[in-house]
């Protein structure tokens, strides 16, 4: 009992640089009878020594054993009373030997030369991400023990704040820290930087309607496609991006060594006029830096934080999203284009419920940003892993309009960022409107197959309207418009459409006038083919219809059912894929299939079909490319949507070679949590999903 005590003495009193009687150490490391025999004798010994402030000399840090405290080398067991400090770089030393050497200016590592961010604070361990971590398994249990612990701790109190300090620095109430930009455009190089405007096609169901007859449904694609753009960073729309990433303790190891790459790779392509800020989450967030510009010096500076990223504690993705949001709303600047992309490997441990008892994934995205605001900012969401919540991070996509992408295969993190990261750099309209009149009279509109976007039609069926948002460069989005055509002579107008939008290197708001719709109207009947653009517009909605069946049947546990309902569309598209070789309906028959095989089971459906199946719905939903299963694989046929930027962007990932997982893990990635990390294999290319099935 006494030689506890002494230990639980001895461990605070060096915690706070007292020294400590030599004879008492000798007492301690004596052996346990020998201690018993002089505790009487040592402890009133102690009581009529004073403590004096001493400091500890940094003797040594060269390569030691896990053991041995690399500043004083002296042992570092656990039960023996010692305050011990984690850093960030994993690597352990006696609390109150780090804690002096940081006192003195000495923040770096003594063993890799890791800078740090976190440093030791006087408060004991704590789960929260970024709090300095003491194993509070080495104070004695025991209740006298204990109440000598809180009679030491009361009484140094003063010297605790006056020695130990907090040397975390915390954060500023608004973000507006933000790095000047020059928002005056390179006149120089405006017009060479969108080459046209938005090009607008129709294609009606048929050519001709006989005239006696009233058609109830009758079909017209309106079809987009958004102008070409220049390589060039100089002559593009700069990019204000908030990257999002979690840092929870199931991250560590080979998965955070790859969110490094990936973010690496995301730094080296970004340009001088470009800016980033970088997140991390897990029980907590924080901001690692303000939104910087990605010069060469930025660049070098966003490494370095990057590279400093460690894994520990829970999941809060609101309060990451929180902290994202707020660097977008108290930015003193703004690039034309801002995007926020967020990653996540596990499940939220803080989502709010609703009042049913339901998940209120909404709760999740701040409402600043959300569309409708004025300062709407879209998340693109990556799930990491076949233990991230899906559900959790496709709505967040959905109610944002952004996209969620499912990072299935080893090592296609980075793959999915340079996807992302094409569209992002090439974006050359804001804030697209479609807007539909009907012509003749007695045409009326009845329905706009619009997909996630939202749309309306008057209540007296003469006009509509789509918000389409953005556009990256060349791409392109149909909207399927069903009309009534009444019963006419002569040839019928139908509609007229028109886009209005932002260009985003002039800001200059342009009108485009799309042609008038008319159809013909014989006497007699006149057997014609369906439209084959309007066939396989229909063909497409049909099929992200049934996926969408598909998907809600799995969540009530019908899997057979779902099956069935992939299957017979499958069957209906291979039938079609027969007579041509349309590469969009050879991609949906992949799709199909592979959804297929990954909802056959409750297991196989949890472990990687729910995900797999909300990206491809995400992807249909806004006709954008989304990441799922091998899809940013340029190889195979699962690439729908993708832009020549996207395209480009892909080619440069993957053309670098991928560093061993020994290289990657060079850079402290770990640190202690309660939480097992998911194992992975090595992050070569990717012919194997994070479950180990084959692709």
């Amino acid at each position: 009992m006494a030689a506890a005590w002494g230990r639980a003495k001895r461990a605070l009193a060096t915690s706070l640089c007292i020294s400590v009687p030599a004879r008492h150490m000798a007492i301690e490391d004596s052996p346990p009878e020998a201690g018993a025999a002089e505790a009487s004798s040592s402890v009133a010994q102690e009581k009529a020594e004073s403590a004096s402030v001493s400091l500890r000399r940094l003797t040594s840090f060269g390569s030691r054993s896990s053991q041995i405290c690399s500043i004083c080398l002296g042992g570092m067991r656990s039960g023996i009373g010692q305050a011990l400090f984690t850093a960030e770089c994993s690597h352990k030393f006696h609390f109150h030997c780090i804690s002096s050497n940081v006192k003195h200016g000495n923040l770096i590592c003594p063993i890799c030369r890791a800078k740090w961010k976190e440093l030791p604070s006087a408060q004991p361990a704590d789960a929260n991400y970024g709090r300095a971590r003491v194993s509070p398994l080495n104070w004695p249990q025991d209740e006298g023990h204990m109440a000598v612990v809180r009679r030491l701790s009361h009484t140094y109190s003063g010297s605790l704040q006056e020695h130990l300090p907090f040397f975390r620095t915390p954060e500023a109430g608004i973000f507006n820290d933000d790095e000047h930009i020059d928002l005056q455009s390179d006149t120089a190089n405006e017009h060479d930087a969108v080459t046209g405007s938005v090009e607008i096609k129709t294609y009606s169901e048929f050519p001709a309607i006989q005239q006696s007859v009233a058609q109830e449904v009758f079909a017209v694609l309106i079809h987009l496609k958004a102008p070409k753009s220049s390589h060039s960073a100089c002559s593009r729309a700069p990019l204000d991006l908030v990257t999002v990433l979690d840092v929870s303790g199931s991250m560590a190891g080979t998965k955070l060594a790859l969110l490094k790459r990936a973010m690496s790779f995301v730094i080296q392509t970004l340009g001088p006029n470009d800016r980033l800020s970088v997140i991390a989450f897990s029980s907590t967030a924080r901001r690692l830096f303000p939104l910087r510009r990605m010069t060469l010096t930025g660049k070098q500076r966003a490494l370095q934080d990057v590279s400093s990223l460690v894994a520990s504690g829970g999941t809060n993705i609101a309060d990451g999203l929180k902290r994202g949001a707020k660097v977008i709303d108290d930015r003193q600047l703004k690039n034309p284009v801002c995007s926020i992309i967020l990653l996540s490997d596990g499940q939220d441990t803080h989502t709010l419920l609703s009042d049913r008892g339901l998940l209120n994934y909404s709760a999740l995205v701040p409402p600043s940003i959300l569309p409708g605001t004025g300062h709407h900012v879209q998340i693109h969401t990556f799930g990491f892993g076949s233990d991230h919540d899906s559900a959790a991070m496709h709505a967040i996509a959905d109610i944002s309009s952004g996209t969620f992408s499912f990072i299935d295969a080893e090592g296609s993190i980075q793959d999915g960022f340079a996807q992302c990261i094409g569209g992002l750099l090439s974006v050359v309209i804001k804030e697209m409107r479609l807007s539909i009149e009907c012509a003749a009279d007695g045409v009326l509109l009845t329905s706009i197959k619009s997909g996630g976007y939202t749309s309306q039609v008057a209540e007296n069926g003469r006009s509509g309207s789509v918000d389409i948002g953005d556009l990256y460069a060349d791409e392109e989005r149909g909207f399927l418009v069903t009309l009534h055509v009444p019963a006419a002579k002569g040839k019928t107008l139908l509609i007229k459409p028109t886009c209005t939008y932002e260009d985003t290197i002039t800001t200059e708001n342009i009108e485009v006038q799309g042609e008038e719709v008319s159809v013909q109207r014989p006497a007699h009947f006149v057997d014609c083919k369906m439209s084959p653009e309007v066939e396989r517009e229909l063909h497409r909605v049909q099929a992200t219809e049934d996926m969408s069946a598909a998907q809600a049947a799995a969540e009530g546990g019908a899997f057979s059912q779902a099956v069935a309902i992939l299957e017979g569309r499958r069957r209906i598209l291979e039938s079609l894929a027969a007579q041509s070789s349309d590469s969009q309906c050879l991609s949906l028959i992949t799709e199909l299939r592979e959804m297929q095989d990954r909802v056959e089971s409750r297991q196989r459906y949890e472990e990687s079909g729910r995900a797999f199946m909300l990206a491809g719905l995400s992807s249909h939903t806004w006709q954008r490319a989304t990441a799922r299963g091998d899809s940013t694989d340029l190889t195979t046929t699962i690439h729908t949507y993708q832009t020549p930027s996207m395209v480009d962007m892909l080619q440069r990932s993957q053309t670098l070679a991928a560093p061993g997982v020994d290289t990657l893990n060079r850079s402290p990635t770990m640190a202690p949590s309660h939480r097992s990390p998911h194992r992975f294999r090595r992050p070569t290319r990717s012919t194997k999903s994070f479950s180990g099935r084959p692709l």
